[in-house]
Parts: C-alpha cells; sequence; structure tokens
C-alpha cells in the first residue's frame, strides 16, 4: 500500500483526477498501452527519448553538412575549374583524380566515425529507452 500526496504548492488533483491523496497501488512506469505495446506518443514525449534525438542530431547535422560542402565543392571545381582540378600532381595522377579518391577516404571515415559514436553515446541511450516499455524483456 502505497500514500500519495501532492506537496503543499501543488493545489492540482493526482494524475487521472482521483483526488488529493490515494492508497492505490502505483500504476506502471513503463510507457506502455491497455495492451501491452509501447505507447509511442508517450515515448516521443519522453526526456530519454528528446535526449537521445538530441545526441543523434549532434552528430548527423554537422556530419551531413560537411559531406555535403565536400561533395558539391568537388562537384563544382570539376566543372568550373577544369584547369586546376587538372593540374598533374604525380604522373598522370592530377588533383581531380585525387579529390574523386578522397570522397571514397571521406566516406569510410564518416562511417566509421559514425559507428564509433554511436556504439558510445546512442547506444545506452536507445537501451535507456526501450528500458521505458520493458522491450528488451520479452
Amino acid at each position: 500500500m502505497t500514500k500519495a500526496i501532492l506537496p503543499p504548492t501543488d493545489s492540482r488533483p493526482a494524475r487521472g483526477g482521483r483526488g488529493f491523496a490515494t492508497f492505490d497501488d502505483p500504476g506502471s512506469s513503463l510507457l506502455v498501452d491497455e495492451a501491452g505495446d509501447p505507447d509511442f506518443v508517450a515515448l516521443q514525449a519522453s526526456a530519454d527519448f528528446r535526449e537521445l534525438r538530441r545526441r543523434t542530431a549532434i552528430f548527423v547535422v554537422p556530419a551531413t553538412c560537411g559531406f555535403l560542402l565536400w561533395y558539391l565543392g568537388y562537384v563544382a571545381l570539376s566543372a568550373y575549374a577544369p584547369d586546376f582540378m587538372g593540374t598533374p600532381v604525380w604522373g598522370v595522377i592530377n588533383i581531380g583524380l585525387l579529390f574523386g579518391l578522397l570522397q571514397f577516404v571521406s566516406t569510410i571515415a564518416l562511417t566509421l566515425g559514425y559507428a564509433r559514436y554511436a556504439r558510445r553515446k546512442l547506444d545506452p541511450q536507445v537501451d535507456t529507452v526501450r528500458s521505458l516499455t520493458a522491450e528488451d524483456q520479452a
């Protein structure tokens, strides 16, 4: 048996309109509906889910913008500065070819960087969000 009493500064009725005090068993802290399925609206409103979205955006937005600038810069230089891109570096290898190969290198580096970031920062937060629905316990 539990007892829930509102603090003196909060005169609103308890959740569900049960009144000032109750001796009912507290409801489950899991964000699930009556059928036991995840309540996605409640999950989306939770602080843990907002933190997951914030952590995702911290990596994804700058990485996407940086890569798009790098790629579009390569395309623009190829189209509007062919003399620069055709400048020989070593034998038949020119700047355009080096920049083209660096596109592959930057893609691999970005992928590895995201995998590391996700493993260190996102996966623990995903586990926290999943624990709100006891999804990993089933």
